[in-house]
């Protein structure tokens, strides 16, 4: 165990500067994701409330391809994408838009009625009504979506380093290919952490979103 550390001590005194390479990376492609999931999620559950009736289909196509594994899709998108970020982002995207997407369904259609019918009429427009009553009424199983899919997203990011678009994931897989277990103990906790950070980051955000809840 203190040769494990001494070499993982070691490590950070050698490449300091190739950690924070693939730490920028991590959260680079990460953040991305996150930014095209929430585009993708949030509107097709906006969707699947306005058009109940294609809700199922809509809902269970999503699920379907979060059923795909993520290593498959990643193998899928290297012919059309090539090497790089774009076939890591588009497996990572694919897992990750499901929660978000069932989370905003779920939010919305838990807004009261009673509610809706009070705002038509106070005279709110049906686009008013969204604004300002059932999305913000929505928030809260909406971010909770949205850090689920955060999480999944920074856990599952290693697949990146697979096709060249960095990330933590390279020091895993060089101590795997090496049988070197610091280099796996460095990625791997790394991207614990990260995940971990990440959490308590969303869970502040929504303590700030949501305040009125916490007074």
């Amino acid at each position: 165990m203190q040769g494990t550390w001494d070499s993982i001590v070691l490590y950070f005194e050698n490449n300091m500067g190739a950690y924070l390479t693939m730490l920028r990376q991590h959260v680079d492609i990460s953040l991305r994701v996150l930014l095209i999931t929430i585009l993708i999620g949030v509107p097709l559950g906006i969707l699947c409330v306005v058009f109940q009736k294609q809700q199922k289909w809509m809902i269970g196509s999503v699920q379907i391809l979060r059923i795909i594994p993520s290593l498959a899709v990643l193998v899928l998108s290297l012919r059309y994408l090539g090497i790089g970020m774009g076939p890591a982002m588009t497996a990572l995207i694919l897992l990750a838009v499901p929660p978000v997407l069932m989370n905003t369904v779920a939010g919305l259609e838990e807004v009261p009625f009673f509610m809706l019918e009070s705002a038509k009429a106070m005279g709110m427009t049906p686009f008013q009504v969204w604004i300002k009553v059932r999305l913000p009424l929505a928030l809260p199983l909406m971010l909770a979506g949205i850090k689920t899919a955060m999480v999944e997203i920074v856990a599952s990011a290693t697949i990146a380093a697979l096709i060249g678009a960095g990330g933590f994931g390279q020091i895993i897989f060089q101590g795997l290919s090496v049988r070197r277990t610091e280099l796996i103990l460095i990625g791997s906790i790394s991207v614990a952490v990260l995940a971990l950070l990440v959490a308590l980051l969303m869970d502040l955000l929504e303590r700030l979103l949501l305040r009125y809840k916490h007074v």
